[in-house]
């Protein structure tokens, strides 16, 4: 059992109640069985979960849509878990998801980890996306600087060019100067 799997199950575990349909979920090596708890009416959300996170650590894309939205849940740890699924998945629809979360700005405030996962997929969505979200973060009295510092590290990490504007602007933010002057250390010279 991965870390991710085993910290899964302790958070739902107490979510289920001891639900004997919890263990089942846990245990069961039938894909069949997981995809219809995804799509079956009154399932309860920590099944759902629990059948898209094991369907996308194995590959299966019938979990994309259902860890999307878990993706862009307000409870953060939902959001780890969904993030971790989504990379093993390896679902070519994954950028473009994870870059419209993040960009949305009436979803600013659970846009972390869809900033996060950008980073480590590397796509082509990614560095537009940041710039783009980071952009809009910089404007005064934002509260959202957390989202906005992992924008300036995510950049840094990225290393493309495209990012030296935004991350300039960022240097003059309190919260956000060090990191950028980092990030544009990482960046190619030219």
């Amino acid at each position: 059992m991965d870390e991710e799997f085993r910290s899964l199950t302790d958070r739902l575990g107490d979510e289920a109640g001891g639900s004997e349909d919890f263990q089942r979920l846990l245990a069961t090596e039938d894909a069949e069985e997981l995809a219809l708890v995804l799509v079956e009416h009154e399932r309860p959300l920590w099944a759902r979960e629990i059948a898209a996170f094991r369907l996308g650590c194995g590959g299966d894309r019938r979990a994309f849509e259902t860890l999307v939205l878990l993706l862009n849940h307000r409870d953060p740890e939902r959001c780890v878990s969904a993030a971790h699924a989504l990379r093993l998945l390896g679902d070519p629809r994954t950028p473009r998801a994870a870059a419209a979360l993040a960009t949305n700005s009436l979803r600013t405030g659970y846009a972390l980890h869809p900033v996060r996962l950008l980073v480590a997929l590397r796509a082509p969505e990614s560095v537009p996306a940041l710039v783009s979200t980071l952009h809009r973060l910089l404007t005064p009295g934002e509260p959202h600087w957390r989202v906005a510092l992992a924008c300036v590290e995510g950049l840094g990490s990225l290393e493309d060019s495209r990012a030296r504007p935004v991350l300039e602007a960022a240097l003059p933010h309190p919260r956000l100067g060090a990191a950028a002057e980092e990030a544009l250390r990482q960046l190619p010279e030219g």
